[in-house]
């Protein structure tokens, strides 16, 4: 398969501090990848500079390469780089002031479309992608905020998906919701990566496990291993791999 994402010798600093140093690696088209290790291993800041995310958060720099589809994002404009590729976050944040149905439209309107049967047409179709239609369909006109903590989520997953993205990236979108809720999100991603190319930072090496085809393992900034999800959670190369997995720390 084809690397949709690919990472050269990616480094990246807050200030002077390091928080990733020298990540290649790829993220395959059409497949889930997760990202897991322990807290503050730089998980969070990787993905973050695959949109460029990374430069709303002041004193932030990054070297190396990014490229989608072969394209270097750098050489891109920044939002142009995030219509590509979406982003998820830890805690569902769905405008609390906007309908259902303003969530979902917000990233087309912000493009400037206008048109009401266009907006009406992808609203539908991104609650669908979602899988919250079902539950929402007759109160669009409700604050996204009056959803329940999964909703919200697949809301934003909804808000995400309107701009039809090539890349959705997803920071720990199920550490704060209950193992019904999680597992919603778990099936929409198993669903999801048909049209997308996913990449998922977890804490949770049994999600990691149900959900992603590759597996890397962040520590200190550094990557330690990236695998075949079976194969790293089964016959890690790294023995700090194998520790990490087998709960010697973390």
């Amino acid at each position: 398969m084809a690397a949709k994402i690919r990472t050269q010798g990616l480094s990246a600093w807050y200030g002077t501090k390091l928080a990733i140093q020298d990540i290649t690696m790829d993220f395959e088209e059409h497949s889930v990848t997760a990202i897991i290790g322990p807290s503050g291993c730089g998980k969070s800041t990787l993905i973050r500079c695959l949109n460029r995310m990374h430069e709303t958060i002041p004193k932030t720099r990054a070297e190396g390469k990014v490229t989608l589809d072969q394209e270097d994002i750098y050489a891109l404009s920044p939002v142009s780089v995030r219509r590509r590729i979406g982003m998820v976050f830890q805690k569902a944040n769905p405008f609390p002031t906007m309908s259902i149905y303003e969530n979902v439209a917000a990233g087309l309107r912000l493009n400037g479309e206008r048109n009401r049967d266009k907006l009406d047409a992808a609203v539908l179709e991104s609650l669908k992608a979602a899988a919250l239609w079902d539950e929402v369909k007759d109160s669009l006109d409700k604050s996204g905020a009056s959803l329940s903590g999964g909703q919200q989520q697949r809301l934003c997953i909804a808000r995400a998906l309107a701009v039809k993205p090539e890349v959705l990236l997803m920071d720990e979108p199920c550490s704060a919701l209950d193992p019904i809720a999680t597992a919603k999100i778990e099936d929409l991603i198993f669903d999801l990566k048909k049209d997308y190319t996913l990449v998922i930072v977890t804490h949770n090496m049994q999600q990691a496990a149900r959900v992603a085809e590759t597996t890397a393992f962040m520590y200190l900034g550094k990557l330690i291993e990236v695998n075949g999800t079976r194969e790293l959670f089964e016959q890690p190369r790294e023995t700090l791999t194998e520790s990490y997995i087998t709960g010697r720390f973390g």
